[in-house]
Formats: C-alpha cells, sequence, structure tokens
C-alpha cells in the first residue's frame, strides 16, 4: 500500500478533530492575553525555524534530510499538545490558542520558511523544487477547511462535536504511531543508515526548543503554568503534516524527505513525555 494514502486521510481527520475543540473565546485570547500569545507564537514561527536550519547546516544533512527537518519545524503545534498540556498541569486555553493560531499562520509562513532554507542551504539544496502553489492549495483543504467544518460542527452541533471528539481525541496519538510505523517498515534500512546521526539532530531539534522556550517564559516573567504550556507547543509539533508534505505526490513526493519527521514523532513523545513525569513527580513530591 501507498502511505500517502492512509497520511493524507489522517492529517485530515486530525485536523477535523482539532476544529472540534475550537471556540470563539480562544481566539479572543489574543486579546485578553496578547503577551502569552505573542510568545507562543513567535517560539513556533520564528525561533524554532531558526533552530532547525542552523541545526540543519551544523549537522551538515543532505539537502532532502536538510529541508524535511525544516519542514518539521514549519509545520503548526500537533494536536496532542493540548493533552500533554494538561498533563503537565499548564495552561490548556493557552495551548488551544496557540494550536489554533499556528494551524492557521503556517499555511502561509510555511512556503516561506522553506523558501529561505533553500536559498540559505546553498549548493545542492537550492536545487530541491518547492512548489508553493500545490502547498498551499494542499495546506487549504487537508487543514484550513477541515479545521473550519470540525469549528461549525462545534458551533452548530456541539453534543455531536463532543462525541465526536471524545473518539477521535483518543485516536491522534496511535494514528501518529501507525505513519511514523508504515513509513518506518517501507524505510528501515535507510532510518537504520541514519538513525544515530539524524536521530541525535532531531533530538537535539526538540531539546533545544524546549530550552528556549523554557528561557522565553522566564524572561517574559510568566508563571509555571504558562511557561510549561509555551515549553510543550514550541516543541510538539504536528508530524502528520510534515509527513504528508514530503510524501505528497502533489508537492515533494519524497518519502525519504519525511525521515526526519518519523523519528521526530518518536522522539518528540519520549522527551515530553519525560518532561511531562518530571512535572508530575515533583507535584507529588511536594504534595
Amino acid at each position: 500500500m501507498n502511505p500517502i494514502l492512509l497520511v493524507l486521510p489522517i492529517l485530515t481527520l486530525l485536523m477535523f478533530d482539532l476544529g472540534l475543540t475550537l471556540r470563539m473565546g480562544d481566539f479572543t485570547l489574543l486579546a485578553r492575553r496578547p503577551r502569552a500569545v505573542v510568545v507562543g507564537l513567535v517560539g513556533q514561527l520564528v525561533v524554532l525555524p531558526a533552530i532547525a536550519i542552523a541545526l540543519a547546516t551544523l549537522w551538515d544533512l543532505s539537502p532532502i534530510y536538510y529541508v524535511g527537518l525544516v519542514l518539521i519545524a514549519c509545520c503548526p503545534g500537533g494536536s496532542s499538545s493540548n493533552v500533554f498540556s494538561k498533563l503537565a498541569n499548564g495552561d490548556v486555553a493557552l495551548s488551544v490558542t496557540l494550536t489554533a493560531f499556528s494551524s492557521i499562520i503556517t499555511l502561509v509562513t510555511m512556503p516561506l520558511v522553506i523558501a529561505l532554507a533553500l536559498k540559505l542551504g546553498g549548493g545542492s539544496a537550492r536545487m530541491v523544487e518547492l512548489p508553493v502553489g500545490n502547498l498551499l492549495m494542499q495546506n487549504l483543504v487537508l487543514m484550513f477547511l477541515p479545521i473550519v467544518i470540525g469549528a461549525a460542527l462545534r458551533h452548530w452541533r456541539p453534543s455531536t462535536a463532543a462525541a465526536i471528539d471524545k473518539v477521535l481525541s483518543r485516536l491522534a496519538f496511535p494514528l501518529l504511531m501507525l505513519l511514523a510505523g508504515i513509513f518506518f517498515v517501507q524505510h528501515y534500512r535507510t532510518i537504520g543508515a541514519h538513525i544515530v546521526d539524524l536521530g541525535a539532530c532531531v533530538t537535539a531539534l526538540i531539546v533545544l526548543a524546549a530550552l528556549v522556550a523554557s528561557l522565553m517564559s522566564r524572561l517574559s516573567n510568566f508563571d509555571n503554568r504558562v511557561r510549561r504550556t509555551l515549553v510543550i507547543e514550541v516543541a510538539m509539533q504536528n508530524a502528520a503534516q510534515a509527513i504528508a508534505v514530503a510524501s505528497s505526490p502533489f508537492i515533494f513526493n519524497d518519502a525519504v524527505m519525511a525521515v526526519p519527521a518519523i523519528i521526530y514523532a518518536l522522539m518528540m513523545n519520549i522527551v515530553l513525555l519525560t518532561y511531562v513525569g518530571v512535572i508530575r513527580h515533583r507535584a507529588q513530591s511536594n504534595a
């Protein structure tokens, strides 16, 4: 089976589920608490891509993996970040707001950042073609439209939306792991040949993103709940979208480019589950 036949529907389902959780209040949070929202978005949309480009350059990644790593950083927050924020006793309202805003804003910023990264990459990286029109169209159809439909259902049929979300929210993590597993099986030789070096680079991206988000929070004098949320939101990106963009026949059509996202999907959960576990352990020790 061609994995793209699973990637695109799963991404659509995840975005639809995100829409089911949205309320107008999630967007008005920008007016009520602008500093936290802006710092979070800067961390996701500016700082994270900058870290990815720096690491890809430092590791001297091949053009395909270079773009694959930057692609992860261009994606919006992952749908599981809201659950992780709740487990970490974070600011769930802020988490939902950042996920919603980043999902919409990255429709525009993703092609811009990738284009910039290709120029900065130099050499053979500049030979990677970016079909901007196809990228925008796929993101609109597979991300923006499902979010709008889900939000509309939440507004007009809240009980139905809640029932559907109860099912889909439980499927989000298993579906992402299913995607990663399918790609891993198909490309295990390639992954095995680069797992040490590429795995270290991907893990560095996650850890540095979390550390920088924590530093930005402390400099902004945010409380612990906001700081935990920003750490999770900046470090946890939508790996399913990165896989979809890399492997889509309408965009890059290169499953190997999805390898960094596959490794990221695994390491993201390991690193952030450890982070959440430490927080919960400290809370129990201090109780």
